[in-house]
């Protein structure tokens, strides 16, 4: 049970990774894999920094909990996560832009993991 939570949870940790790397390599088909457009400018700089550094830092925060078994590294990622989704929903009620259930659930399903995670598969004090 707990070697199958920790495969479930890596899973989303390398794919952060990939995604993150992406926004370095390819940041078109990045932008595109999450439904926007690539920017101009400044906002391209922005846009590039704070997506890439988003899923690169939870990827690596996921593997570092992963790795040290310190429950603390796996709330970061699931508090940017949660935060992820809280911002979608807010931008939805308030901003006019697209409801993303799907985006949503996953966030919501993986930030639930984490917190899951950090209470079966961290060290116990």
């Amino acid at each position: 049970m707990l070697k199958l939570l920790r495969i479930v949870v890596t899973l989303p940790a390398i794919l952060f990774l990939i995604i993150g790397l992406q926004w370095a390599i390819d940041p078109d088909g990045a932008a595109e894999s999450l439904g926007m457009p690539l920017l101009e400018g400044l906002a391209l700089s922005s846009q590039i920094a704070d997506t890439g550094a988003f899923f690169l830092g939870m990827g690596l925060m996921i593997l570092t909990a992963l790795v040290t078994a310190n429950k603390a590294w796996f709330y970061a990622p699931a508090l940017m996560l949660a935060a992820a989704a809280l911002y979608r929903i807010t931008a939805w009620i308030l901003h006019g832009a697209a409801f993303a259930p799907d985006m949503i659930a996953i966030e919501v399903i993986v930030a639930s993991l984490l917190l899951i995670a950090s209470k079966l598969l961290a060290a116990k004090p």
